[in-house]
């Protein structure tokens, strides 16, 4: 069982979020080491056991799962260093992190925020999905209806039109534009330094793992036939 995250970790990302700067930084790396990553690892680990319950297919290697906490500042207005958040990600084996529907947390002062589903896959993965979700609209608003009792909103941007070969009065319509299809639920910050963490977030994805069984199905049929 996971315990929870350390006080000090909570602390760190606050005292991050007003210090965001190499130098303060490195000067405090061991108390990010220590209080922030290393428990990530063992919360990993520690989901990791349960997923293999109801979602083997997702169980991921910590050092893949977990995100670096240091930024992408080259196309981003927005130049400090580093994310005030600490967060994983958990796709599903056989597909690229971003292009397969999974299971995702983070842990920022604001929230511990918890999501299942796909966001902002590439061009051909939102083909196949939209595609079978013309085919199979009724079920998936059935399984979506009855997980966000559990999981929270499920939302998505849409585009303003339907996509070009597809027909705006099929039923499955608002579905077909959207670019993400996920859950979303924030809990409170202080929710990660106590042992309920761990059965909060398997709650969720428990939950949410018909859905994102649902939208992985067109993109693991695609990656089988491109392997062929």
């Amino acid at each position: 069982m996971f315990a929870g995250f350390p006080p000090e970790a909570l602390k760190f990302l606050r005292a991050l979020k007003r210090n965001n700067d190499r130098d303060w930084f490195q000067a405090r790396k061991d108390v990010f080491d220590t209080k922030l990553r290393r428990p990530m690892e063992q919360l990993v680990e520690a989901v990791n056991g349960e997923l293999l319950k109801f979602a083997p297919e997702h169980i991921t290697d910590p050092k893949k799962a977990i995100y670096r906490i240091y930024r992408d500042t080259r196309f981003s207005a927005d130049k400090t260093p580093y994310k005030t958040h600490i967060a994983a990600i958990f796709p599903r084996r056989g597909l690229d992190r971003h292009t397969s529907a999974g299971f995702y947390f983070h842990l920022s002062p604001e929230e511990t925020g918890v999501a299942s589903g796909l966001y902002g896959p590439g061009p051909e993965e939102l083909r196949s999905i939209r595609s079978w979700l013309v085919e199979n609209h009724e079920s998936f608003r059935k399984a979506v209806k009855a997980t966000s009792k559990t999981c929270g909103d499920f939302y998505g941007e849409s585009l303003s039109r339907t996509p070009k070969g597809f027909r705006s009065e099929h039923a499955a319509d608002d579905l077909v534009r959207r670019k993400s299809w996920m859950f979303w639920m924030e809990m409170k910050p202080e929710l990660a330094e106590t042992p309920k963490l761990l059965g909060e977030l398997i709650k969720r994805f428990r939950a949410g793992a018909p859905v994102v069984e649902m939208l992985n199905r067109p993109l693991v049929g695609r990656r089988a036939l491109d392997l062929l």
